[in-house]
């Protein structure tokens, strides 16, 4: 069966069916020769289909050629064709991407452009050639860098959100080649894909040729794990789905896991995996994640956008600027704006301040003042929301009380009670700002040096 046989037959059993009546594809071309035969398919296959081509600029001349190439190629097929021209390498600088991140963001961004400004394609699938090396490649690249059972499923054939897909999946670029050539059809090579820069150049043309000759058949024993991978995934999320819908507990833009019961799960390694892999944690910090299961109150780890913290019982996974407003560290005096108002903290000798001490609040109620005994406090201190759990001794008690009975009492409305934070000192509340100081901190006769709290509300 010819490749065009093959190919039919697999558009119509997996992708013709997604396709609306009279709508046609975007076909991503870069008239390389997977694009181009895949151009050539979609011709012969009678479907209807827009070329789109990105002539990045980082080649001069070269990429104009290849720009030349195409419209040549879409004149011959009498095919539509969108060109988009840009200074890719501007692009990197300005927003700090590599090259191949930086051109994979744009034509993807100028995809959805197209989609969403041309009413004839706002529902149209985007084509792209990738084939089932680029899968092993994808597959192998994923396992040497560390990855779950998700990146070893390689390349998928559809990606139904974005509005992907890859008819050329199952076929190997020897196929393709063979076809290219059984059927003059020309094409451009891109120099740059002859080189060993990228990691997948050097895998494709150096590791995999020299592991072929152990194993002839290298190639087509990964693609058909990827395969089985991709059905084990099935089974494997139905499994995990199970565990995180009792592990996580979402609370506005965070997500709350009890400690003690992520200690408990099994396997941890991979539960933990899938925890924290959506929040952009990569699997080198799995072991550290879990050691900070039996860490210190406060201690945390961060990826390029979350932050996990241990706040006592808890673990709590929520955006890195999210958290930097909620959990701030306090090195030493100074002033701390925070969402709830401000807190001012300085320190001073008992005999200058003599006559302040008993000023605690303003006529308007929206400031409070508390002085504390500085030699009982080690800095850093921790400001944060109060948290179910947390207890501290109430000026004048000798007995702990929890905070939340202690807000129960002081007959704050649920608003209000939201509203409330706490200091810490080494672990421990040395007051609940605006409303009471532990009595383990209180000043003394003998105290020489104050520690002074100065909230202003919002």
């Amino acid at each position: 069966m010819t490749l065009l046989n093959q190919f039919q037959q697999n558009w119509h059993s997996h992708f013709a069916p997604l396709i609306l009546s009279e709508q046609k594809m975007l076909l991503a071309l870069s008239g390389g020769v997977d694009s181009t035969v895949l151009a050539h398919l979609f011709h012969q296959s009678g479907i209807k289909f827009v070329a789109v081509h990105v002539n990045y600029q980082l080649r001069g001349a070269e990429s104009d050629q290849d720009e030349r190439f195409v419209v040549s190629l879409c004149e011959r097929l009498d095919v539509p064709l969108l060109i988009k021209k840009i200074d890719t390498k501007n692009y990197m600088s300005e927003q700090h991407l590599s090259v191949q991140v930086a051109a994979r963001e744009i034509r993807y961004n100028w995809f959805d452009e197209i989609r969403l400004n041309d009413i004839t394609l706002n529902h149209a699938w985007v084509a792209t050639a990738h084939h089932a090396n680029d899968s092993v490649e994808t597959s192998m690249m994923h396992f040497f860098r560390g990855t779950g059972i998700e990146g070893l499923k390689g390349i998928p054939a559809l990606h139904h959100s974005k509005k992907i897909m890859r008819p050329l999946l199952p076929f190997f670029r020897s196929q393709i080649d063979q076809y290219a050539q059984e059927n003059g059809i020309s094409y451009i090579v891109d120099a740059s894909n002859l080189t060993n820069q990228y990691t997948r150049n050097f895998l494709r043309n150096s590791i995999i040729p020299e592991l072929e000759k152990l194993i002839p058949s290298l190639q087509e024993n990964i693609f058909q794990n990827t395969q089985r991978f991709s059905e084990v995934s099935i089974l494997y999320k139905q499994a995990v789905n199970q565990q995180l819908k009792k592990l996580l507990e979402q609370k506005g833009n965070e997500w709350h896991i009890p400690v003690l019961k992520w200690k408990k799960a099994n396997p941890i390694h991979s539960i933990t995996w899938e925890i924290i892999e959506p929040f952009g944690f990569h699997s080198a910090q799995i072991a550290e994640v879990i050691k900070m299961l039996d860490a210190s109150n406060s201690s945390y780890i961060n990826s390029t956008s979350h932050r996990i913290i241990k706040n006592r019982q808890w673990m709590i996974i929520a955006p890195i600027t999210q958290i930097e407003t909620k959990f701030q560290l306090i090195e030493g005096v100074g002033t701390i704006p925070f969402l709830e108002g401000e807190l001012s903290i300085s320190l001073h000798d008992i005999s200058e301040v003599a006559k302040d001490l008993n000023n605690k609040h303003s006529e308007d109620n929206k400031l409070s003042i508390e002085w504390l005994d500085a030699n009982a406090i080690q800095f850093p201190l921790l400001l944060r929301p109060w948290a179910i759990g947390d207890y501290f001794y109430p000026l004048g008690m000798v007995k702990k009380k929890k905070v939340s009975k202690f807000l129960i009492d002081a007959r704050l409305s649920k608003t209000d009670k939201e509203k409330i934070w706490v200091l810490e000192s080494d672990k421990k509340i040395i007051a609940i700002i605006g409303l009471r100081i532990d009595n383990r901190f209180k000043y003394s006769p003998s105290t020489k040096q104050l520690l002074k709290l100065h909230y202003t509300r919002n």
